[in-house]
């Protein structure tokens, strides 16, 4: 709106109530052909996809950012994508250890884990791992006990299908602590899984919920490599004291944004633009870089009249073109 456009939102039709409520609070205050939310599923969005519009900006899953983006390539639409994926965790031998599971606790159980750029797996040095892992579950006993399926403090899963979905990634035989839930009220409490490897099925997509796999590492270049095979992520984080270790990784490792010595706050910071890259999503957004995702800047050249070089005009010269270079150059 700021930079000029008009806008139609349609809201995801998960969280039915916020979706009533935006376009109540929108469509009561706003002229409809100015700003205009419109509800609804599958068959809503497939019509508004019909439509040319000028610019297309998505926040979701990868599956349903594909169907968006064919859908824009018929009309040449472009398209801001945001797309998530599976964000890794560096936890080097050095890190404070108080302080890196306080930040990737509140990170990856913040809205119950349901964020797109929540810590999605902690890959963590073998030297350091059970301390780790006993580390996580003090912490997370200090905001969420176990057995707390209501809480002031602690959200609930958005949907039954979301709820069965996560409730199936938790292996009892890799389970190192919570794995309490509660269907009546959706309730999955946070989740640590030890001894994961790559290849089990918690791995294979976004989690986006409270279970955090834990994978021990002993050489950093070999994971990298196991990492770099992977979908580019839309963030990452590390952490480290070591600033040899935290440029290598930040230097191998393509992705969309992230934070060393902390996860999810680089969201915060207005100056940062935010987006993914690859699978992860196009472009970005937020801040100065957000207006100008939303802008078309045009390149314009403004002459006088009362001077015209005849260097651009036949006939073509040696002359000319040596004068020419030596501007060029």
């Amino acid at each position: 709106m700021a930079a000029g456009n008009t806008v139609i939102l349609k809201p995801s039709e998960l969280p039915t109530r916020t979706s009533e409520i935006m376009a109540k609070i929108v469509n009561e205050n706003f002229p409809g052909n100015y700003f205009r939310v419109v509800e609804g599923g599958v068959k809503e969005t497939t019509e508004l996809l019909e439509q040319r519009f000028d610019k297309i900006f998505f926040t979701g899953s990868v599956p349903v950012g594909k169907i968006i983006y064919q859908a824009a390539a018929k009309h040449l639409t472009p398209v801001t994508l945001e797309l998530g994926g599976k964000s890794p965790t560096f936890v080097l031998a050095d890190c404070n250890m108080d302080m890196t599971v306080k930040r990737i606790v509140w990170a990856k159980f913040h809205n119950a884990g349901q964020a797109c750029v929540a810590p999605d797996y902690v890959l963590v040095d073998k030297t350091i791992e059970k301390e780790f892992l006993e580390a996580l579950k003090r912490e997370i006993e200090k905001y969420h006990k176990s057995d707390d399926h209501i809480s002031n403090n602690y959200l609930r899963i958005i949907n039954d299908n979301n709820f069965e979905r996560l409730s199936k990634l938790i292996d009892d035989d890799k389970l190192f602590c919570g794995g309490k839930t509660h269907k009546e009220n959706r309730f999955i409490g946070p989740t640590i899984l030890q001894e994961v490897s790559f290849e089990d099925e918690i791995m294979k997509d976004e989690i986006f919920g409270p279970i955090l796999p834990v994978i021990g590492f002993t050489n950093l270049d070999e994971v990298i490599a196991v990492v770099k095979k992977r979908p580019k992520p839309l963030a990452c984080y590390i952490y480290s004291k070591s600033k040899k270790e935290i440029n290598k990784l930040l230097k191998e490792i393509s992705f969309g944004g992230g934070a060393v010595n902390d996860s999810i706050m680089h969201l915060s910071n207005d100056k940062l633009p935010f987006g993914g890259v690859g699978f992860s999503g196009i472009g970005n957004y937020h801040g100065e870089p957000g207006f100008a995702t939303f802008s078309h800047y045009k390149s314009i050249l403004h002459k006088a009249f009362w001077f015209e070089s005849s260097l651009k005009y036949p006939p073509y010269t040696r002359r000319k073109m040596k004068i020419i270079k030596y501007f060029l150059e």
